[in-house]
């Protein structure tokens, strides 16, 4: 068995501390391979919560009395009092990760981001995000450097919120197509100012243009070039308020030779052109 863990000060109290918000306590991962079974037994739970992913292969879990396979991709909470019973088997070649967290808006916040009361299986989704911000909190509890507490409670919550979108959204689709397409709005934000071509973007992902583009429409809800403009033209805001470059300067700093296609476009995306949207800025900075 293969363990990353960490503890808030170097140790690991069953209590509640409402003296901040949201208190994250402890934070670990487990890699099943070589004890037959891991098993944890707290018929009366603990006085904190705590979250669990499944990150890879499966635990057998009993919730509210019933035996329940939790397979890769899905999060398990247990609220203070409520009894923590699972096995970890290394055949199944699991690995978890988990947190332990209290706090006086801990309740409220679980509530506001989709894990219902009453519910202890949540759907996240396969997805490496998660893996970066167990990881992050793993090791801000080992360093414990400057304002480690407030990141801790930071990536915390992008792990409940990014749980929340995913099960809002039901997006079907595989980790390795969502890093994918990740990468690719990585590259169109920084290569923006190019002439890009979709379908040779697409082929050098070794994909047909016209899966590629459906893809990216599922993930990112707007098609890539809807996305190219999007960047484009935030830039361009961002150029007319905090420069006074010439519109035609501005046009090629976004990627248009054209500065009159660039205003038309400007126009259509904003309500405004952009000697009017400068203007109107400037007024109401004035």
């Amino acid at each position: 068995m293969f363990a990353n863990v960490a503890y808030l000060h170097n140790s690991f109290p069953d209590a509640a501390d409402e003296s901040a918000p949201l208190i994250v306590t402890s934070c670990g991962f487990y890699r099943i391979h070589s004890c037959p079974v891991v098993s944890t037994r707290r018929p009366s739970g603990r006085k904190d919560y705590q979250l669990l992913y499944v990150a890879k292969g499966k635990g057998h879990f009993t919730l509210q009395g019933r035996e329940r396979l939790v397979t890769e991709g899905n999060m398990v909470l247990f609220r203070p009092g409520e009894p923590q019973l699972y096995d970890y088997y290394a055949t199944d070649g699991t690995e978890v990760y988990w947190v332990h967290f209290t706090g006086s808006a801990a309740g409220e916040l679980l509530e506001r981001q989709g894990f219902s009361a009453g519910e202890n299986l949540f759907a996240a989704g396969a997805w490496a995000e998660y893996h970066c911000f167990f990881d992050r909190m793993i090791q801000e509890l080992q360093l414990c450097r400057f304002g480690f507490e407030d990141i801790l409670m930071l990536e915390l919550q992008q792990i409940l919120i990014l749980t929340q979108r995913h099960m809002l959204e039901g997006i079907a689709v595989s980790s390795r197509l969502e890093d994918e397409i990740r990468q690719a709005t990585r590259y169109f934000s920084t290569h923006y100012k190019e002439q890009l071509s979709i379908d040779a973007y697409a082929a050098s992902c070794h994909m047909s243009t016209c899966w590629f583009i459906r893809s990216f429409r599922q993930i990112v809800h707007m098609t890539p070039m809807q996305y190219i403009l999007s960047v484009r033209m935030a830039n361009a805001q961002s150029l007319l308020e905090n420069t006074d470059y010439p519109i035609a300067e501005i046009a090629a700093a976004v990627g248009y030779e054209n500065p009159l296609y660039f205003s038309r476009l400007f126009h259509k995306h904003m309500g405004v052109s952009p000697s009017v949207y400068r203007k109107n800025k400037s007024a109401a900075e004035a």
